[in-house]
């Protein structure tokens, strides 16, 4: 699988090719350990050439910045023990049977968000540890590593020694994880062409995360007692948009929720004058594209935003898919959420800052909150 995912409100813009892979943790519990022992599995096999996804922030309040890294993932089956320590983090990998004469046997390649460890047993090297998707960014400069009986020892410092690592890769289960101290509550919003899309990953979000699902078709079609295309056909797009904004508004103060929103010209999101509640909460644009390569996804991003003719453009995080299919919406929900936690480590005071503009009142004077006491009706009256 290919796709590419971005790092913050600066639009990081990276590329990735996912190898997707099945691997065992085990994870022995010390006071440092942050998580009890899981098992991560693979997602299911997906060809290049049927599914693409591109993730771009893009959110206005900074400056935009690209960049090129890649962060594709490729590990190795293994088992290891894993702990998270205040500034760095532990791993230890069972040599078994191997035997390592010297420290030159020996090999811990980290750079950034990779590592690989090779032992040399026997004049051939064999790869314990391989990946290129750490949970987030070390200091490879100061990695320490050495021998403990049969076990190898790495201990890998952190660039950012607030994060909690749930493991020493980015996978799905860590994501949805490691995220919780990330988000502090705050809901999430789905927006994009696609009303199914956006209804199908904000499910795999919402299953992940142990938030409460929201939708607002079903919402809206359960208040109005018929179907969203018959209530186009009577009203018309404007009715339906308008009565989507108001749902909105009552779900705006709900905490720990995933909403899915109407897809295209039915929803309130693709009017630009009604994103003052959908700013309650981290927005994700989800976004069909006919991009064929990376270049051409991250031309049609920039075009989007800088124009702002595109309503969705208001959101924090832009996901473009090249084709779509069902069975892997955890796919977009995991690029969704890496992109993210990169939004929010990017800007740690976001989440708070979304819970003040709730306390507020959601007044629409995202992201420049304005005192208390502001009246956005008078200032509209001055103007």
């Amino acid at each position: 699988m290919s796709w590419v995912t971005g790092t913050n409100s600066a639009a990081g813009l990276c590329y990735v090719s996912q190898h997707l892979f099945k691997f065992k943790t085990h994870h022995f519990c010390s006071k440092k350990c942050f998580l009890s022992s899981f098992t991560s599995s693979s997602l299911p096999p997906l060809s290049i050439s049927s599914f693409k996804l591109t993730v771009v922030g893009s959110s206005k309040r900074c400056s935009r910045l690209f960049c090129n890294s890649s962060i594709s993932t490729a590990t190795t089956n293994t088992n290891y023990e894993f702990y998270d320590g205040p500034s760095d983090v532990e791993l230890r990998l069972p040599l078994g049977n191997q035997d390592i004469q010297t420290a030159r046997n020996v090999s811990v390649d980290a750079d950034g968000t990779s590592l690989t460890v090779r032992v040399q047993s026997d004049g051939s090297f064999n790869t314990l540890i391989e990946t290129n998707n750490l949970f987030e960014k070390i200091k490879p400069s100061e990695t320490i590593w050495y021998i403990d009986d049969d076990e190898l020892v790495i201990n890998l410092k952190k660039q950012d020694p607030d994060l909690k690592w749930p493991d020493i890769v980015e996978s799905w289960e860590s994501l949805t994880a490691g995220s919780m101290q990330l988000l502090k509550g705050t809901s999430i919003y789905i927006v994009g062409d696609s009303t199914e899309i956006n209804q199908k990953v904000a499910r795999e979000l919402a299953v992940g995360l142990g938030y409460t699902p929201l939708d607002t078709q079903e919402l809206l079609e359960t208040f109005a007692k018929q179907k969203i295309d018959s209530w186009v056909l009577e009203e018309g797009f404007d009715s339906v948009a308008e009565a989507e904004s108001s749902v909105l508004e009552s779900l705006s103060s709900h905490a720990r929720a995933v909403v899915s929103t109407l897809g295209g010209k039915h929803g309130a999101a693709g009017r630009s004058d009604k994103w003052k509640h959908l700013y309650a909460g981290l927005t994700v644009w989800l976004s069909q594209t006919e991009a064929i390569d990376e270049d051409s996804a991250k031309e049609e991003a920039r075009r989007h935003v800088r124009d702002g003719n595109v309503a969705y453009s208001n959101a924090d995080v832009v996901v473009k898919l090249q084709g779509w299919d069902a069975d892997y919406a955890k796919s977009v929900a995991q690029a969704s959420l890496s992109a993210l936690k990169q939004l929010i480590l990017s800007d740690k005071k976001l989440p708070d800052r979304k819970s003040l503009y709730i306390r507020l009142g959601c007044r629409g004077d995202w992201p420049n909150i304005k005192p208390p006491g502001w009246n956005p009706s008078a200032e509209m009256e001055r103007i």
